[in-house]
Protein backbone atom coordinates (compact mmCIF):
# COMPACT_ATOMS: atom_id res chain seq x y z
CA UNK A 1 0.00 0.00 0.00
CA UNK A 2 1.61 3.21 -1.14
CA UNK A 3 2.42 5.45 2.59
CA UNK A 4 -0.49 7.34 3.45
CA UNK A 5 -0.18 11.43 3.06
CA UNK A 6 0.90 13.31 5.61
CA UNK A 7 -1.50 16.38 6.22
CA UNK A 8 0.78 19.62 7.14
CA UNK A 9 -0.58 20.81 10.90
CA UNK A 10 -1.57 24.14 9.97
CA UNK A 11 -0.45 27.02 12.32
CA UNK A 12 -2.80 28.75 15.09
CA UNK A 13 -2.83 32.04 14.78
CA UNK A 14 -1.65 33.72 17.59
CA UNK A 15 -3.98 37.19 18.61
CA UNK A 16 -7.53 37.88 18.82
CA UNK A 17 -8.09 40.70 15.79
CA UNK A 18 -11.82 42.29 15.67
CA UNK A 19 -13.42 43.91 13.35
CA UNK A 20 -11.37 46.98 13.92
CA UNK A 21 -7.47 45.87 13.51
CA UNK A 22 -4.90 48.33 14.80
CA UNK A 23 -1.85 48.57 13.65
CA UNK A 24 1.05 50.68 14.55
CA UNK A 25 4.17 52.54 12.52
CA UNK A 26 7.14 51.56 14.30
CA UNK A 27 11.20 52.50 13.60
CA UNK A 28 13.77 54.17 14.40
CA UNK A 29 13.50 57.93 14.40
CA UNK A 30 13.54 59.74 11.33
CA UNK A 31 13.28 56.89 9.47
CA UNK A 32 9.96 58.26 7.62
CA UNK A 33 6.85 56.91 9.77
CA UNK A 34 5.18 60.43 10.11
CA UNK A 35 5.16 60.93 6.64
CA UNK A 36 4.06 57.75 5.49
CA UNK A 37 1.34 57.85 8.03
CA UNK A 38 0.34 61.33 6.84
CA UNK A 39 0.34 59.53 3.21
CA UNK A 40 -1.70 56.80 4.23
CA UNK A 41 -4.38 58.76 6.46
CA UNK A 42 -4.29 61.76 3.39
CA UNK A 43 -4.26 63.51 7.17
CA UNK A 44 -1.82 66.48 8.56
CA UNK A 45 0.65 66.66 11.32
CA UNK A 46 2.00 69.60 10.21
CA UNK A 47 6.11 68.95 8.81
CA UNK A 48 7.34 66.18 10.99
CA UNK A 49 10.21 67.66 13.08
CA UNK A 50 13.57 66.75 12.41
CA UNK A 51 14.51 65.49 15.53
CA UNK A 52 14.02 62.09 17.14
CA UNK A 53 10.90 62.14 19.48
CA UNK A 54 8.71 64.03 16.88
CA UNK A 55 5.63 61.93 17.39
CA UNK A 56 5.48 61.73 21.20
CA UNK A 57 1.61 60.09 21.38
CA UNK A 58 0.61 57.81 19.21
CA UNK A 59 -1.28 60.03 16.25
CA UNK A 60 -4.73 57.37 15.19
CA UNK A 61 -6.53 57.49 12.42
CA UNK A 62 -8.66 55.16 10.53
CA UNK A 63 -8.24 53.83 6.75
CA UNK A 64 -10.82 52.46 4.57
CA UNK A 65 -9.62 49.36 3.05
CA UNK A 66 -9.79 49.45 -0.70
CA UNK A 67 -12.05 46.59 -1.79
CA UNK A 68 -14.06 46.63 -5.14
CA UNK A 69 -16.75 44.27 -3.51
CA UNK A 70 -17.88 46.73 -1.09
CA UNK A 71 -17.61 49.43 -3.91
CA UNK A 72 -19.75 47.35 -5.82
CA UNK A 73 -22.68 46.37 -3.42
CA UNK A 74 -22.55 50.17 -2.66
CA UNK A 75 -23.19 50.62 -6.18
CA UNK A 76 -26.08 48.05 -6.52
CA UNK A 77 -28.14 48.49 -3.18
CA UNK A 78 -27.47 52.66 -3.29
CA UNK A 79 -27.82 52.39 0.48
CA UNK A 80 -28.72 54.99 3.12
CA UNK A 81 -25.69 53.92 5.36
CA UNK A 82 -22.08 53.10 3.81
CA UNK A 83 -19.80 51.50 6.66
CA UNK A 84 -16.60 49.83 4.94
CA UNK A 85 -13.78 47.90 6.72
CA UNK A 86 -11.44 50.00 8.54
CA UNK A 87 -7.95 49.85 9.56
CA UNK A 88 -6.87 52.19 12.68
CA UNK A 89 -3.01 53.02 11.99
CA UNK A 90 -0.92 54.60 14.87
CA UNK A 91 2.17 56.82 14.26
CA UNK A 92 3.94 55.91 17.39
CA UNK A 93 7.00 57.68 18.56
CA UNK A 94 10.64 56.56 16.98
CA UNK A 95 12.20 54.07 18.96
CA UNK A 96 16.23 54.06 19.76
CA UNK A 97 18.62 51.33 20.57
CA UNK A 98 18.17 50.98 24.48
CA UNK A 99 14.80 51.86 24.48
CA UNK A 100 14.17 48.38 26.39
CA UNK A 101 15.50 50.38 29.14
CA UNK A 102 13.63 53.12 28.88
CA UNK A 103 16.28 55.50 27.15
CA UNK A 104 14.53 58.16 24.96
CA UNK A 105 11.19 57.56 24.84
CA UNK A 106 11.48 54.01 25.10
CA UNK A 107 8.83 52.74 27.76
CA UNK A 108 6.15 54.87 26.29
CA UNK A 109 7.29 53.61 22.82
CA UNK A 110 6.85 49.90 23.94
CA UNK A 111 3.67 50.11 25.51
CA UNK A 112 1.78 51.60 22.68
CA UNK A 113 3.31 48.77 20.19
CA UNK A 114 1.70 46.57 23.01
CA UNK A 115 -1.90 47.90 22.41
CA UNK A 116 -1.66 47.13 18.15
CA UNK A 117 -2.67 43.86 16.82
CA UNK A 118 0.24 44.58 14.16
CA UNK A 119 3.25 45.75 13.06
CA UNK A 120 4.16 48.23 9.83
CA UNK A 121 7.88 48.52 10.35
CA UNK A 122 9.63 51.21 8.49
CA UNK A 123 13.60 50.74 7.21
CA UNK A 124 15.09 53.62 5.69
CA UNK A 125 16.97 52.82 3.10
CA UNK A 126 17.19 56.96 1.47
CA UNK A 127 20.00 58.94 1.93
CA UNK A 128 19.20 62.82 2.56
CA UNK A 129 21.91 64.83 4.33
CA UNK A 130 18.82 67.30 5.91
CA UNK A 131 17.15 64.03 7.62
CA UNK A 132 18.92 62.84 10.85
CA UNK A 133 19.87 59.24 11.22
CA UNK A 134 19.59 58.62 14.95
CA UNK A 135 22.74 56.42 14.52
CA UNK A 136 24.55 58.55 12.79
CA UNK A 137 24.32 57.27 9.29
CA UNK A 138 22.15 54.70 6.42
CA UNK A 139 22.72 50.81 7.66
CA UNK A 140 19.09 49.33 7.44
CA UNK A 141 20.56 45.96 8.36
CA UNK A 142 21.46 47.53 11.99
CA UNK A 143 18.26 49.09 12.03
CA UNK A 144 16.40 45.98 11.88
CA UNK A 145 18.86 44.59 14.53
CA UNK A 146 18.03 46.93 16.78
CA UNK A 147 14.57 47.00 16.23
CA UNK A 148 14.36 43.26 16.89
CA UNK A 149 16.47 43.02 19.92
CA UNK A 150 14.90 45.91 21.88
CA UNK A 151 11.23 44.24 21.11
CA UNK A 152 12.92 40.68 22.14
CA UNK A 153 14.44 42.05 25.95
CA UNK A 154 11.39 43.91 26.69
CA UNK A 155 9.41 40.57 26.25
CA UNK A 156 12.08 38.88 28.15
CA UNK A 157 11.73 41.29 30.99
CA UNK A 158 7.49 40.99 31.19
CA UNK A 159 7.43 37.37 30.64
CA UNK A 160 9.79 36.78 33.86
CA UNK A 161 7.70 39.11 35.78
CA UNK A 162 4.90 37.05 34.80
CA UNK A 163 6.78 33.86 35.55
CA UNK A 164 7.84 35.11 38.79
CA UNK A 165 4.17 35.69 40.02
CA UNK A 166 3.16 32.35 38.65
CA UNK A 167 5.97 31.04 40.48
CA UNK A 168 5.10 32.38 43.99
CA UNK A 169 0.92 30.88 43.22
CA UNK A 170 2.34 27.27 42.21
CA UNK A 171 5.37 27.13 45.42
CA UNK A 172 1.88 27.23 47.67
CA UNK A 173 1.50 23.65 46.20
CA UNK A 174 -1.61 21.09 46.01
CA UNK A 175 -3.51 18.93 43.96
CA UNK A 176 -6.57 21.05 42.60
CA UNK A 177 -7.59 21.36 39.65
CA UNK A 178 -7.25 25.50 39.85
CA UNK A 179 -3.42 24.35 40.83
CA UNK A 180 -2.48 21.47 38.14
CA UNK A 181 -4.25 24.59 35.24
CA UNK A 182 -1.74 27.12 36.72
CA UNK A 183 1.27 24.75 36.98
CA UNK A 184 0.55 23.97 33.10
CA UNK A 185 -0.03 27.39 32.21
CA UNK A 186 4.09 28.14 34.57
CA UNK A 187 4.98 25.22 31.97
CA UNK A 188 4.18 27.04 28.94
CA UNK A 189 5.26 30.78 30.28
CA UNK A 190 8.60 28.74 30.85
CA UNK A 191 8.60 27.55 27.15
CA UNK A 192 8.14 30.98 26.11
CA UNK A 193 10.96 32.49 27.95
CA UNK A 194 13.08 29.69 26.63
CA UNK A 195 12.05 30.57 23.25
CA UNK A 196 13.05 34.27 23.58
CA UNK A 197 16.34 33.51 25.20
CA UNK A 198 17.19 31.99 22.60
CA UNK A 199 16.81 35.14 20.17
CA UNK A 200 13.79 34.21 18.14
CA UNK A 201 10.23 35.67 17.75
CA UNK A 202 7.01 33.91 19.40
CA UNK A 203 5.02 34.56 16.12
CA UNK A 204 7.98 32.62 14.86
CA UNK A 205 6.65 29.20 16.57
CA UNK A 206 3.36 26.68 15.82
CA UNK A 207 2.52 26.98 19.35
CA UNK A 208 -0.45 24.52 20.32
CA UNK A 209 -4.41 25.73 21.13
CA UNK A 210 -3.79 25.73 24.51
CA UNK A 211 -0.27 27.24 24.44
CA UNK A 212 -1.77 30.19 22.44
CA UNK A 213 -4.54 30.72 25.04
CA UNK A 214 -1.29 31.82 27.26
CA UNK A 215 0.75 33.33 24.64
CA UNK A 216 -2.38 36.23 23.48
CA UNK A 217 -2.66 36.71 27.48
CA UNK A 218 0.87 37.75 27.50
CA UNK A 219 0.10 40.63 24.98
CA UNK A 220 3.96 40.20 23.90
CA UNK A 221 5.66 42.26 20.87
CA UNK A 222 7.33 39.83 19.02
CA UNK A 223 4.16 38.10 18.69
CA UNK A 224 2.60 40.18 16.30
CA UNK A 225 2.31 39.96 12.68
CA UNK A 226 4.97 42.63 10.52
CA UNK A 227 5.66 43.90 7.66
CA UNK A 228 8.86 45.04 6.57
CA UNK A 229 8.31 48.82 4.72
CA UNK A 230 11.75 49.76 2.68
CA UNK A 231 11.92 53.41 2.25
CA UNK A 232 13.58 54.15 -0.35
CA UNK A 233 14.34 57.42 -2.68
CA UNK A 234 11.85 58.26 -5.55
CA UNK A 235 14.44 57.13 -7.83
CA UNK A 236 15.43 53.87 -6.73
CA UNK A 237 11.45 52.95 -5.80
CA UNK A 238 11.09 53.49 -9.46
CA UNK A 239 13.85 51.35 -10.96
CA UNK A 240 12.92 49.39 -7.92
CA UNK A 241 17.04 49.00 -7.01
CA UNK A 242 18.68 49.80 -3.74
CA UNK A 243 22.27 48.19 -3.03
CA UNK A 244 20.46 47.43 0.79
CA UNK A 245 17.59 45.53 -0.47
CA UNK A 246 19.58 41.94 -0.76
CA UNK A 247 20.83 42.32 2.52
CA UNK A 248 17.98 43.35 4.13
CA UNK A 249 16.32 40.24 1.94
CA UNK A 250 19.21 38.26 3.57
CA UNK A 251 18.57 39.54 7.16
CA UNK A 252 14.73 38.70 7.21
CA UNK A 253 15.37 35.08 5.46
CA UNK A 254 17.54 34.52 8.51
CA UNK A 255 16.08 36.19 11.32
CA UNK A 256 12.12 36.44 10.25
CA UNK A 257 11.37 34.06 7.53
CA UNK A 258 8.17 34.21 5.85
CA UNK A 259 7.65 37.69 6.80
CA UNK A 260 6.59 39.97 4.04
CA UNK A 261 8.67 42.88 2.36
CA UNK A 262 7.18 45.61 0.39
CA UNK A 263 9.85 48.65 -0.95
CA UNK A 264 7.87 51.82 -0.69
CA UNK A 265 8.90 55.36 -1.26
CA UNK A 266 7.54 57.27 1.30
CA UNK A 267 8.50 60.74 -0.45
CA UNK A 268 6.66 59.71 -3.38
CA UNK A 269 3.18 58.96 -1.82
CA UNK A 270 3.53 61.72 0.06
CA UNK A 271 3.89 63.86 -3.04
CA UNK A 272 1.08 61.83 -4.53
CA UNK A 273 -1.23 63.40 -1.48
CA UNK A 274 -1.46 66.43 -2.77
CA UNK A 275 -2.99 65.68 -6.50
CA UNK A 276 -6.50 64.98 -7.11
CA UNK A 277 -7.33 61.51 -8.64
CA UNK A 278 -7.16 62.05 -11.96
CA UNK A 279 -3.43 63.67 -11.31
CA UNK A 280 -2.28 60.85 -9.54
CA UNK A 281 -3.70 58.43 -12.14
CA UNK A 282 -1.90 60.46 -14.33
CA UNK A 283 1.41 60.63 -12.70
CA UNK A 284 1.23 56.93 -11.95
CA UNK A 285 1.27 56.35 -15.74
CA UNK A 286 3.69 58.75 -16.84
CA UNK A 287 6.32 56.84 -14.20
CA UNK A 288 5.31 53.29 -15.00
CA UNK A 289 3.94 52.83 -11.44
CA UNK A 290 1.51 53.02 -8.50
CA UNK A 291 0.92 54.00 -4.98
CA UNK A 292 1.47 51.36 -2.98
CA UNK A 293 -0.53 52.64 0.15
CA UNK A 294 -3.76 50.54 -0.52
CA UNK A 295 -1.12 47.35 -1.22
CA UNK A 296 0.04 47.82 2.45
CA UNK A 297 -3.84 47.73 3.97
CA UNK A 298 -5.02 44.78 1.89
CA UNK A 299 -1.31 42.68 2.89
CA UNK A 300 -1.70 43.71 6.17
CA UNK A 301 -5.56 42.53 6.67
CA UNK A 302 -4.10 38.66 4.36
CA UNK A 303 -0.97 38.88 6.62
CA UNK A 304 -3.51 38.37 9.65
CA UNK A 305 -5.55 35.82 8.07
CA UNK A 306 -8.42 37.91 8.28
CA UNK A 307 -11.33 38.34 5.88
CA UNK A 308 -14.94 39.92 5.07
CA UNK A 309 -18.23 39.30 4.64
CA UNK A 310 -21.22 41.81 3.85
CA UNK A 311 -24.50 42.89 4.90
CA UNK A 312 -26.57 44.28 1.99
CA UNK A 313 -29.76 46.18 1.98
CA UNK A 314 -31.27 49.33 0.80
CA UNK A 315 -30.63 50.91 4.13
CA UNK A 316 -26.98 49.96 4.91
CA UNK A 317 -24.36 48.01 3.43
CA UNK A 318 -21.20 46.61 5.66
CA UNK A 319 -18.31 45.11 5.66
CA UNK A 320 -17.50 43.12 8.78
CA UNK A 321 -13.71 41.77 9.09
CA UNK A 322 -13.35 38.15 10.71
CA UNK A 323 -10.74 35.46 11.11
CA UNK A 324 -10.24 32.58 8.65
CA UNK A 325 -12.20 29.87 9.75
CA UNK A 326 -14.45 31.67 11.83
CA UNK A 327 -18.15 29.62 12.20
CA UNK A 328 -21.36 31.22 11.03
CA UNK A 329 -22.22 31.54 15.09
CA UNK A 330 -19.05 33.71 16.17
CA UNK A 331 -19.10 35.90 12.83
CA UNK A 332 -22.92 36.73 13.89
CA UNK A 333 -21.54 37.48 17.58
CA UNK A 334 -19.28 40.27 15.57
CA UNK A 335 -21.94 41.77 14.94
CA UNK A 336 -24.24 41.74 18.21
CA UNK A 337 -22.75 39.26 21.06
CA UNK A 338 -26.45 38.15 21.36
CA UNK A 339 -26.89 36.93 17.58
CA UNK A 340 -24.29 34.18 18.29
CA UNK A 341 -25.56 32.76 21.76
CA UNK A 342 -29.21 32.79 19.95
CA UNK A 343 -28.04 31.84 16.48
CA UNK A 344 -30.65 29.72 14.72
CA UNK A 345 -29.25 29.75 10.53
CA UNK A 346 -27.37 32.03 8.10
CA UNK A 347 -28.97 32.93 4.67
CA UNK A 348 -25.24 33.14 2.25
CA UNK A 349 -25.43 34.48 -0.98
CA UNK A 350 -22.15 34.40 -2.71
CA UNK A 351 -21.04 37.77 -3.66
CA UNK A 352 -19.87 36.03 -7.48
CA UNK A 353 -23.16 35.09 -8.07
CA UNK A 354 -25.22 37.91 -6.98
CA UNK A 355 -22.78 40.24 -9.42
CA UNK A 356 -23.15 37.49 -11.90
CA UNK A 357 -26.44 37.21 -11.61
CA UNK A 358 -27.67 40.60 -10.90
CA UNK A 359 -30.28 40.59 -8.28
CA UNK A 360 -31.64 38.43 -5.55
CA UNK A 361 -34.30 37.24 -7.26
CA UNK A 362 -32.33 35.67 -10.46
CA UNK A 363 -30.29 33.99 -7.35
CA UNK A 364 -32.62 32.70 -5.58
CA UNK A 365 -34.56 31.68 -8.60
CA UNK A 366 -31.04 29.33 -9.89
CA UNK A 367 -31.03 28.12 -6.30
CA UNK A 368 -28.34 29.79 -5.44
CA UNK A 369 -29.35 31.37 -2.05
CA UNK A 370 -27.55 29.09 0.38
CA UNK A 371 -29.09 28.05 4.24
CA UNK A 372 -26.21 27.34 6.55
CA UNK A 373 -26.22 25.90 10.23
CA UNK A 374 -23.53 26.60 12.89
CA UNK A 375 -21.05 24.57 11.71
CA UNK A 376 -21.04 26.15 8.20
CA UNK A 377 -17.33 28.14 7.62
CA UNK A 378 -17.44 31.48 6.57
CA UNK A 379 -16.34 32.23 3.16
CA UNK A 380 -14.51 35.49 2.16
CA UNK A 381 -16.90 37.58 0.45
CA UNK A 382 -20.15 35.58 1.85
CA UNK A 383 -23.17 38.64 2.19
CA UNK A 384 -25.00 36.75 4.82
CA UNK A 385 -28.54 37.58 6.52
CA UNK A 386 -28.23 36.01 10.01
CA UNK A 387 -31.45 34.22 11.86
CA UNK A 388 -31.37 34.10 15.88
CA UNK A 389 -33.46 33.70 18.60
CA UNK A 390 -34.83 36.20 20.91
CA UNK A 391 -32.28 36.65 23.83
CA UNK A 392 -32.89 35.97 27.47
CA UNK A 393 -33.24 38.79 29.31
Amino acid sequence: MPPKKQVEEKKIPLGRPGNNLKSGIVGLANVGKSTLFQAITKCTLGNPANFPYATIDPEEARVVVPDERYDWLCEHYKPASKVPANLTVYDIAGLTRGASTGAGLGNAFLSHIRAVDAIFQVVRCFDDAEIIHVEGDVDPVRDLTIIADELRIKDIEFVEKNLEGLKKQTARGGQSLEMKKMKEKQAIVESVLAWLNDGKDVRKKNWSAKEVEVVNELLLLTAKPVIYLINLSERDFLRQKNKNLPKIKAWIDENSPGDTIIPISVSFEDRLTRMSDEEVAEECKKLNTKSMIGKLVVTMRKHMGLISFFTTGTDEVRQWTIREGTKAPQAAGVIHGDFEKTFIQAIITKYRDLKELGDEASVKSQGKILTKGKDYVMEDGDIVLFKAGAAKG
